[in-house]
């Protein structure tokens, strides 16, 4: 099969009359335009152009072969339209997954923005707090916690925070408040957990660090039941910010040992290493690493 693009450069130095003319309108050197016909007559086993120092004229396969060089010419300029117009139309759908913590705190706020800009992008978000496999599950970017290790995922950092200790005015009112992280096993503790009885918490103070071991008294395998547990008067737990900002703003939680801080998250946006991404995928992740520290200045770190 003949090469596309020898045959395009082909055309075009016909219609420019000059190998010199033809260089001066593509910007390309003289000898590379000489090169490739050379090349391109090789390939084809016959002389398309014979040419001296002064002059070109085309041979009569050469002017059969041109015909369909300049038909090659439309279609790719046809093709390179119809792809131009698909792109400044900026639509398709963008498929996220993230745990629904991330989702109701973050998630659903970076979307709002993003589609009043992109209107024409619909999305598609899958709440899961489970391994999510992007190929299987037919899934462009996610919302993941690091580091990714050895991942051959693609990941860009979104945020770093780190989660606080919260409770209700009530229950603190009821219970007093925990003097250290050791107390926290006098207290009910509510808990994020996918199933393990047994929790461990880690805490650091600007001259110590405590870790303590507990079973929890109710968990939720998501932040958002946890958070409304804790507003209900239920006990002590662990945040993350993104989702107890909106409780801590209403008076609904307080935060509980403020001195002493749990280790910071990195929160990632993640995507198959793919070199052509779709325009939606790019803008997205574009618009969320711009903007979301700057949405979310005030989280803890």
């Amino acid at each position: 099969m003949s090469d596309l693009n020898a045959l395009l450069l082909y055309a075009r130095i016909v219609d420019a009359g000059s190998f010199s003319q033809a260089a001066r309108n593509m910007v390309m050197p003289v000898s590379t335009l000489s090169r490739k016909i050379a090349e391109l007559e090789d390939q084809l086993g016959v002389r398309l152009l014979e040419r001296s120092t002064r002059q070109m004229r085309v041979t009569e396969i050469g002017q059969d072969i041109l015909d369909q060089a300049r038909r090659t010419a439309e279609i790719k300029e046809n093709v390179s339209n119809l792809v131009a117009s698909h792109q400044s139309e900026i639509q398709g759908i963008l498929r996220i997954t993230a745990t629904a913590g991330v989702v109701e705190g973050l998630v659903s706020q970076l979307i709002t923005g993003f589609q009043l800009s992109y209107p024409q992008i619909r999305i598609h978000v899958k709440t899961a707090n489970h391994f999510i496999d992007l190929i299987a599950d037919g899934v462009d970017l996610a919302f993941r916690h690091g580091p990714m290790g050895d991942s051959a995922l693609i990941a860009k950092m979104v945020l770093r925070y780190r989660h606080q200790l919260y409770a209700s005015p009530q229950y603190i009112l009821e219970n007093g408040l925990p003097a250290c992280p050791a107390d926290l096993n006098k207290h009910r503790y509510v808990a994020f957990s996918l199933g393990s009885s047994q929790l461990s918490r880690s805490f650091i103070s600007d001259d110590s660090e405590k870790t303590i071991s507990f079973m929890p008294h109710l968990a939720f395998n998501d932040y958002s039941s946890v958070a409304r547990a804790l507003v209900s008067g239920a006990g002590i737990g662990d945040l993350t910010p993104v989702v107890a900002r909106k409780y801590v703003h209403s008076g609904e939680l307080e935060e509980v040992l403020p001195d002493w801080h749990l280790n910071p998250l990195e929160l990632f946006l993640v995507h198959l290493g793919s070199r052509h991404l779709p325009r939606q995928v790019r803008l997205f992740m574009d618009y969320t690493i711009d903007l979301a520290p700057k949405i979310f200045s005030d989280l803890p770190q």
